[in-house]
């Protein structure tokens, strides 16, 4: 049975969203994005929304509590700089954004969106203020914190990236991608170093040893490898699990590994042995995530239902438990102290969840449903739009006139207005040479044709709407919104008869 079939058969795909767009936004390969179906056991036990997150509006989530509220998409990737306090953030707006967090209500202090995709995977260089982002473009982007100034890019990969990993005396970077090769970038030469290569999937994790002799990668087709960092070449395979591996994270002491599976599997390895050391749980769901700190030695996984689970180092017992059943746990990291937890999913916030001591009572910050995931039944063809919209565009586009923080311009004023002129928004030259202006005939040749056709040099996702109708439902409901309304009354551009678009 392929691997497809199998996943499926072991769990639910996100309900109200088609196979295609969650493998979009979840940027990993086959893995489901969580969150009950209707009728699934267990549903009616939901805990509370909090009144924003009952209204739909995660823009006003309690930042009291600490969450880091700013991206327009959801957040796939965390890190934490516990000596400074300070955290990174990558999310499927193409940005990644830092925040001060040394404060009770966390401070934005920067977006760097100068990313050609889904930011994936995030990470600080040590002993500097450089930090690094790579994502759905392929790209390691090497960024200054201070300035905001994108330092470098380094290319080479030719699927998206994954996983980031940073030497501990901040040399070197290594990159997992869907091309089934992990790569070494010298982040001081600015140049390619060594492709490990020989898995058969596409690689999900990487990590250094603790001495940087050495690297562990981590594969969709269920294997765990070691190579020589300095040389590049294979020494042997650590450990076989038959499933495909998502998550690896270096323990402390050096010789162990922990990695979780696509059967919901997650265990601590012995790397001299390859014998599983610690099993620590199993889940209904893939594993989407983990997170280790040192002091006071703890260990995080996260998984497609949206369960975090947090395990002593050492003993490798469970302490505590978090469920938030809107689901998934894509990214995980400690805050400073490991008394809490940031959890990133498909909210476009991040959540702050203490462990110790833990609160008598939590509300979930989760807006349920998400603006993707709405569904329609109905013969209406502006309601039938208004599902498109959710499932096609949401994620992308927002329909107010000072959108901002998405991965795509606002549609605020679309209709009559010439492709690529939104003052802010940061065009491809292709797409500013076109000459296209927005109308219920264009747009609904964009996505007859497909962006890559029609609208070549776009950052748009691929996708077409075949069926006439599904195409004709979508245009009508954007003529009952915002994207019907002029950016700039008196200078909307007139189609061939004079009338205006």
């Amino acid at each position: 049975m392929p691997a497809m079939d199998r996943l499926a058969k072991k769990s639910r795909w996100l309900p109200g969203v088609p196979t295609a767009a969650v493998v979009a936004v979840v940027g990993i390969a086959g893995l489901p994005a969580g969150g009950f179906a209707a009728g699934e056991p267990g549903a009616a036990d939901k805990p509370p929304l909090s009144d924003a997150a009952a209204k739909g509006e995660p823009e006003k989530a309690q930042k009291t509590r600490g969450n880091l509220v700013g991206h327009g998409g959801p957040v796939k990737a965390i890190a934490t700089d516990i000596a400074r306090k300070i955290v990174l953030t990558g999310s499927f707006d193409y940005a990644m954004m830092s925040w001060d967090v040394s404060f009770d209500d966390a401070r934005e202090t920067g977006r760097f969106d100068q990313h050609d995709g889904a930011v994936n995977a995030v990470a600080f260089v040590p002993g500097g203020q450089l930090s690094v982002a790579a994502g759905d473009d392929g790209a390691l982007s090497l960024w200054d914190l201070e300035t905001g100034k994108l330092v470098h890019r380094f290319t080479g990969h030719s699927a998206k990236i994954v996983g980031v990993d940073i030497s501990q005396d901040g040399t070197w970077a290594l990159t997992s991608s869907w091309d089934r090769t992990a790569r070494l970038w010298n982040l001081k030469g600015r140049t390619a170093g060594h492709i490990l290569k020989g898995h058969q999937g596409q690689v999900n994790a990487a990590q250094f040893s603790g001495d940087g002799k050495h690297i562990f990668t981590a594969s969709y087709d269920g294997t765990i490898r070691m190579f020589d960092a300095v040389s590049g070449d294979f020494i042997r395979p650590i450990h076989k699990h038959g499933w495909g591996i998502n998550v690896l994270k270096r323990l402390p002491d050096g010789g162990q590994l922990m990695f979780g599976a696509l059967d919901g599997t997650a265990a601590v390895i012995d790397i001299a042995s390859g014998k599983v050391v610690a099993k620590l749980g199993n889940s209904e769901r893939p594993i989407l995530s983990g997170s280790v700190i040192d002091q006071p030695g703890l260990i995080a996984v996260g998984g497609g239902d949206g369960r975090v689970r947090v395990f002593r180092i050492g003993d490798f017992e469970a302490i505590e438990e978090y469920q938030n059943p809107y689901g998934p746990a894509w990214g995980l990291a400690f805050a400073p102290g490991g008394t809490a937890l940031y959890i990133a999913g498909l909210d476009d916030f991040v959540e702050r969840w203490t462990i110790t001591p833990r609160e008598p009572f939590e509300q979930i910050e989760s807006p349920y449903p998400r603006r993707f995931q709405i569904t329609a039944d109905s013969d209406d063809p502006v309601a039938q739009g208004r599902q498109h919209f959710a499932r096609k565009c949401s994620i992308c586009h927002t329909l107010k006139r000072d959108g901002k923080n998405r991965a795509g311009p606002t549609l605020y004023g679309l209709f009559g207005r010439k492709i690529a002129t939104l003052p802010g928004y940061p065009y491809s030259e292709s797409l500013r040479k076109l000459d296209i202006v927005w109308s219920a005939e264009t747009v609904s040749k964009l996505f007859e044709l497909g962006p890559e056709n029609f609208t070549p040099g776009s950052k748009m996702p691929l996708q077409k709407m075949t069926d006439k109708a599904q195409r004709d439902a979508l245009v009508a409901f954007l003529k009952t919104t915002e994207a019907a309304k002029p950016n700039e009354p008196g200078k909307r551009a007139k189609d061939t008869k004079g009338e205006v678009r």
